[in-house]
């Protein structure tokens, strides 16, 4: 995608004005500034120039706050120049792969960026993988080594056996694992500066697919172009206490992490997610950022309301949410108990954003996905690939700096004019605001109908009494397929099937009332949030 030399040359202005309104420029003694801008030319734009630009500039102010403790940037830029020069020692350098399967937390973070340091491959392992998925993957990216939880020790099994293996966060199991920490690397590690790789090592994150074995997604470097897009939208300052709640393995939380380092901002990680714990970190270090995916803020909201209101969010400045769908009732209630800091930002692990909803966005449509950022463009395209008049729906195409460079394994997506597909359909309203409808594969034809899930979902879930709800398709002798929706009702709330099929009957066409509703504690999930709808079908079927 090109936005041709005038239109390249204002953006970059426009980055530097949103970098420089951040405050991520700010005054500061010529002799560090100049280190810093050193470390960047070095680097390139990277977690290592990340880390040493704000260690130079900021050396005693805090980086990090885990269940360990916390560490400021300096110690954080020591400790990752230590395992750096020991992970080399142990024959790891520039161009190797190395797998993480970690959780939130210092291990996560010094790992990456030592990898970064030296010019390694970080490739990040799902925290759901089974065993064996594990060990095709890490088999598949030829690692040249694991860094692991002690938690997953029995589902790692051989993986890795051959190269070198570490543990970042002991504390969970008892056994005695042979391998060494990151703690024991870091003690032994020179902690002087590492020179630079002549190479910039890459990232790989896993595409969240529920079946199968996973694709990873080669991603290049980029330079601080993303980040001015992003603060066109989203009001993120350096600084901000960023409490990061997705998984760090995850496409939305390791974008978060590397902004947050970016921008000298402390980051504040739990490694499992707990709604209480989320609050109470809010009040305690007066997040400014809180960064989450749908279900997270659900979890949050379903407190009982006088526990909720008993923590103190009046810090918060942004509440930042991705991953999968916001459902509008969900939106209202967010808006309703904290405010106007809600931002929904859509995309996927291979176009990473493509459009942000703001809260003005969100108020005006609660089921928006809200528009493009600037240097980015977003086109809807039917199955012929042409582009659909405005309000028709279509198959949703993006075109950006960020697009990922295709799959490890080989392949990529779906590409018209140099715009790649998300795999999702969507229509724009008339004030250009994208909707998702849908998965372009979760189209569901009942009777002749074309259906989309996420519509009927939407409904249910504004019911007073559901906490969310998920539709599929399952086969009809007559009709082909037949809506099937699982609800969840809110504790303490009565309802019936019939009553939920009287909802949707009120809203929607007839041909959209599900044929079967089935009442459900919660519904299946993997580790980033999205819904397993698969495991849905496999429930239906062995009934």
């Amino acid at each position: 995608m090109s936005l041709g030399p005038l239109g390249g040359a204002r953006f970059k202005l426009d980055t530097l004005r949103r970098i420089v309104e951040s405050g991520l420029v700010r005054p500061t003694m010529p002799d560090r500034l100049a280190k810093a801008g050193i470390a960047l030319w070095r680097f390139g734009p990277t977690p290592a120039a990340a880390c040493v630009a704000s260690a130079v500039r900021y050396p005693t102010e805090l980086a990090l706050i885990d269940e360990r403790g916390q560490l400021t940037y300096g110690e954080l830029n020591e400790r990752t120049n230590a395992l750096a020069h020991a992970l080399s020692d142990q024959g790891l350098g520039e161009g190797d792969n190395v797998a993480l399967l970690c959780r939130n937390h210092r291990g996560f973070v010094e790992a990456t960026v030592a990898c970064s340091k030296l010019g390694a491959n970080a490739l990040y392992l799902n925290t759901g993988f089974a065993g064996p998925q594990i060990a095709e993957v890490v088999a598949r990216e030829h690692a040249a080594a694991l860094i692991y939880d002690d938690e997953f020790a029995s589902l790692i099994g051989d993986a890795g056996r051959r190269d070198q293996r570490f543990i970042a966060w002991r504390g969970d199991v008892e056994d005695d694992l042979p391998e060494p920490t990151l703690d024991d690397l870091i003690s032994v590690g020179d902690r002087s500066d590492v020179v630079a790789p002549a190479k910039q090592g890459r990232t790989t994150i896993l595409t969240s697919g529920t079946t199968g074995t996973p694709k990873g997604a080669n991603r290049a470097v980029s330079g601080l172009d993303p980040i001015g897009a992003l603060l066109s939208k989203i009001p993120l300052r350096a600084h901000f206490v960023t409490i990061d709640a997705p998984p760090m393995f995850h496409a939305w939380g390791f974008a978060n992490f590397l902004i947050a380092l970016a921008m000298s901002s402390p980051l504040v990680l739990r490694r499992k997610f707990d709604p209480r714990t989320t609050l109470e970190d809010v009040a305690m270090h007066q997040a400014e950022a809180l960064v989450m995916v749908p279900v997270m803020l659900q979890r949050l909201l379903d407190l009982d309301p006088r526990e909720l209101e008993g923590y103190d969010t009046s810090s918060l400045r942004v509440i930042a949410l991705s991953g999968s769908a916001l459902p509008p009732a969900l939106v209202e209630r967010g808006l309703e108990r904290f405010g106007d800091v809600l931002y929904n930002l859509y995309g996927s692990t291979e176009v990473a954003w493509a459009t942000i909803a703001t809260p003005e966005d969100l108020r005006a449509a609660p089921g928006t996905a809200g528009k493009p950022p600037r240097g980015t463009i977003v086109k809807l395209f039917d199955d012929d690939g042409t582009e659909v008049l405005d309000g028709d729906r279509g198959r949703i195409f993006v075109g950006n700096e960020m697009l990922f460079e295709g799959y490890t394994g080989g392949g990529s997506k779906d590409m018209i004019d140099g715009l790649m597909a998300t795999g999702d359909v969507g229509h724009f309203d008339e004030n250009g605001r994208l909707f998702i409808d849908g998965r372009s594969d979760d189209m569901i034809v009942s009777g002749g109908e074309n259906v989309f899930p996420a519509e009927i979902e939407d409904v249910i879930a504004s019911h007073a009494s559901v906490v969310e709800a998920a539709v599929i398709g399952v086969p009809d002798p007559d009709f082909g397929q037949r809506l099937k929706a699982f609800v969840v009702v809110r504790k303490g709330a009565k309802l019936s099937a019939d009553e939920v099929k009287a909802h949707v009957r009120s809203n929607l066409a007839r041909y959209k009332v599900p044929r079967e509703v089935e009442l459900v504690d919660e519904l299946p999930r993997n580790p980033t949030g999205k819904v397993l709808k698969r495991e849905l079908e496999d429930r239906d079927q062995n009934e």
